[in-house]
């Protein structure tokens, strides 16, 4: 949620706490040639050492000639106990062995992914910036073509019905789930792998938001790490203080996808695991540079479609590290299909009125029918009350009770679902309302009314509670959206088929 004027214009993410800056970048960002220098110096004194994960201890490393960290096998808790603050319910905590394997200590870099594919898909250009706005699918095709590169054998087989993962081939690929917690955490079991709450001079993320501060926002005096800043872009990889395996940005500056389809976790699958058997979404993880940080802790589970795209969305490869896996595993899409041609239903939750308006402009475009979403116990009038409520029902999951329904969603092919970025994700009025209805087989288009923070992690909430719909391309607006909005409307109508 932002701060509202007294016009009532405000409908967004939480308040930036601008009087709270914190950090020193000159302290903990490098220059380009000197953050190459430290890399190469890197990479070259752990080639002399070796990693043995053991009782959480901390590890030496050692390196490949690829420059990849080697990670011995080992057994650790995957999830977030119970007890752990700002915890989602699919984090069950249970225990999981990952055998051996190399992972690199940088995220993939624009020059690296340019090289070899020959375009630049990024949204904050610069050689030493990581690579973003890929999809899972383009991601699966740099690891093809770096294994290419370097002589090894490719890891997937690419078809129209899907991708084939040959576990025993040596070449890159993306990290399971589990292989990526694993290296994320470094034998931590604390919600960060720094085992204190994370700082903006730590990682590259929405500094103004750190670890619990939704229940201390008025009085941040208890928290353990303060507000600090937020750069509004991604920076060099390596430009912080690597986690005691010698790795890099696993929190913040560019989500990185992970193999792995969503699903809930099988405690049975204890060794090795990759993953749901099917599913529509792909696990992404570590958070990104306009993150809040509860949404960056080791075990937090994003999710999206594999063309889904996002200018704070990488990836970091690993490859085998021994002979000892073997088979084949595939990821099979469901058939998802975007409709373009349906009926249209407009439903959104509007709080200050920015949704409303946006709404309405929609509406006014496109001649759908129109649908507000009203719990049956509205939230306060009161700014720095709304503020309160939004967070304790965020923080318990609630589904308030609402108090109009749509009777004949049946009748709707295409959902265009409004909300204000409230905390970084959805308010609960929309969980309530994805929970009600069957989506499957619809296609939900998101917009959001926000004060900074765009979609926050609302897409992968919108994803979760609605698995077998398809997410088309959101409309992001800033407040009320001001005299651009009946354009960007116009433009985002138009990006997703439904111009009439």
């Amino acid at each position: 949620m932002q701060a509202e004027d007294a016009s009532g214009k405000a409908e967004g993410s939480a308040p930036q706490a601008e009087t709270a800056q914190g950090g020193e970048p000159d302290k903990t960002l490098n220059s380009t040639q000197d953050k190459d220098s430290t890399r190469d110096s890197t990479r070259d004194s752990a080639k002399e050492e070796v990693l043995d994960n053991k009782d959480a201890e901390k590890q030496d490393l050692k390196a490949v000639d690829d420059g990849f960290v080697l990670i011995q096998s080992g057994t650790f808790l995957m999830g977030s106990p119970e007890t752990e603050n700002w915890r989602i319910d699919d984090e069950t905590q249970h225990e999981v062995k990952v055998s051996s394997f190399y992972i690199d200590p940088y995220e993939t870099t624009q020059v690296e992914y340019v090289r070899l594919m020959g375009e630049n898909p990024a949204t904050f250009t610069g050689d030493d910036l990581p690579v973003e706005n890929i999809s899972w699918l383009e991601a699966v095709q740099y690891a093809n073509e770096k294994s290419v590169d370097k002589g090894l054998t490719p890891v997937y087989t690419i078809t129209d019905k899907g991708v084939t993962w040959d576990l025993a081939a040596e070449g890159y690929r993306l990290p399971t789930e589990a292989e990526w917690e694993y290296a994320c955490r470094a034998g931590t079991v604390t919600p960060f792998n720094t085992e204190s709450s994370l700082s903006a001079e730590e990682a590259n993320f929405y500094g103004h938001y750190p670890y619990e501060i939704e229940e201390n926002y008025f009085d941040n005096s208890a928290l353990e790490a303060k507000p600090g800043e937020y750069r509004q872009t991604t920076l060099a990889v390596g430009s912080f203080e690597p986690n005691t395996w010698g790795l890099y940005d696993l929190h913040g500056n560019v989500n990185e996808w992970c193999w792995d389809y969503y699903g809930t976790y099988d405690a049975a699958d204890a060794e090795d695991p990759t993953g749901a058997a099917s599913g529509t979404r792909h696990i992404y993880r570590g958070g990104g540079w306009n993150d809040f940080a509860k949404n960056m802790r080791s075990a937090y589970r994003a999710a999206g479609q594999e063309d889904m795209k996002s200018f704070n969305l990488g990836v970091r490869l690993v490859r085998n590290a021994d002979d000892s896996r073997s088979g084949l595993v595939t990821a099979g899409e469901k058939s998802l299909q975007a409709e373009t041609g349906g009926k249209i239903l407009i439903a959104y939750f509007s709080w200050s009125g920015n949704t409303r308006g946006i709404a309405g402009e929609i509406q006014s475009q496109t001649g759908a029918d129109l649908f507000e979403i009203s719990p049956v116990h509205p939230y306060s009038t009161d700014y720095n009350t709304v503020l309160m409520e939004a967070q304790e029902d965020q923080h318990k999951q609630a589904r308030p009770e609402l108090s109009n329904h749509v009777p004949n969603m049946d009748d709707y092919d295409i959902i265009l679902l409004g909300y204000p970025n409230w905390w970084a994700s959805i308010p609960m009025p929309i969980a309530s309302f994805l929970e009600e209805y069957d989506f499957s087989g619809k296609t939900i288009i998101p917009f959001c009314s926000h004060g900074g923070g765009g979609f926050g992690q609302s897409l992968t909430a919108i994803a979760k509670l609605a698995p077998d719909s398809v997410l088309g391309e959101g409309l992001s607006v800033h407040y009320s959206g001001g005299s651009s909005l009946s354009s960007d409307v116009a433009a985002w109508l138009k990006e997703n088929g439904l111009t009439r």
